[in-house]
């Protein structure tokens, strides 16, 4: 199915608002509800939640956004570490005029919620961490999201595009021409190759090291808390998410099957069935 058809048969917008000095690409959906705020991962987009965005726009006013440096938000020339994400998300909010929210994160967009839970308490309702980054250090993962996603901008070409999104499934087909094509156009934007070397500073282990999330800070999170890992993750075993859980007081953890790094998009029915029943409880 193509990437758009997804939300053909709903009422959404796309558009761009001034979030402090970023200019940032925002999908909104549903008309009344609780915010519920989307994060994407390394180097991805909003694109990542076209699944999810209308199920939840039923009973949620839902933003999917482009975090800064990303997608087709504006890219300020500095390497990205997760103050400059959790400062944009607080600009984000702060320009919706959204006081508080439930966040649901993806990968790096995981590791930017509990940071903005940490940090901004006050603005969380509840928090999704969905294969969530920011606990671990491994060397080989780092290095092959690394080498995947820079050679997907220096190659600028749709098979090497395609390889760095095939790393995120579990069952490859699920990497369409219209996914390909959509991160293709992201990916050879104007310097986009400078963008991604400042995307990619969390995986050098100096700066992922002084940014990581701490053990009791993450203790200190008051939200309640859904943890969605899977079985075939890439990036992490289970054993991640299970710590996630019992770090976090008010967490509980999720595990789905047959999914790779975005079960959100893999296995869409059992997600967004999963963080509904959670957001609804």
């Amino acid at each position: 199915m193509p990437l758009w058809t997804e939300l053909a048969s709903g009422e959404f917008s796309l558009g761009y608002i001034k979030a402090g000095s970023v200019r940032t690409r925002v999908l909104s959906a549903g008309k009344s509800g609780a915010p519920l705020i989307f994060l994407h991962g390394t180097g991805g987009h909003l694109e990542a939640f076209v699944k999810n965005i209308l199920p939840h726009a039923e009973k949620f006013r839902v933003f999917a956004i482009d975090m800064v440096g990303h997608g087709y938000s504006d890219k300020p020339d500095r390497p990205y570490e997760m103050k400059d994400y959790v400062h944009h998300l607080l600009q984000v909010c702060d320009a919706l005029q959204i006081e508080r929210a439930h966040i649901s994160g993806e990968s790096l967009g995981g590791w930017v919620a509990a940071s903005f839970a940490i940090n901004h308490p006050s603005r969380v309702n509840k928090l999704i961490l969905n294969t969530a980054g920011g606990l671990t250090a491994d060397p080989a993962v780092m290095d092959r999201i690394y080498t995947l996603s820079i050679n997907a901008v220096r190659s600028a070409n749709r098979d090497s595009v395609r390889k760095r999104l095939e790393f995120l499934m579990h069952d490859p087909r699920h990497v369409s021409d219209d996914l390909v094509e959509m991160r293709y156009g992201i990916y050879t934007q104007p310097g986009f190759e400078r963008t991604m070397e400042n995307i990619l500073c969390l995986q050098k282990m100096d700066i992922r090291k002084r940014n990581m999330l701490n053990e009791d800070d993450l203790k200190k999170i008051p939200a309640p808390t859904l943890v969605v890992w899977t079985d075939h993750d890439p990036t992490a075993p289970v054993s991640v998410g299970e710590r996630f859980a019992t770090l976090i007081p008010n967490a509980r953890l999720e595990v789905m099957k047959n999914c790779g790094h975005w079960p959100q998009f893999e296995d869409p029915e059992t997600f967004n069935r999963l963080q509904l029943e959670f957001l609804g409880g």
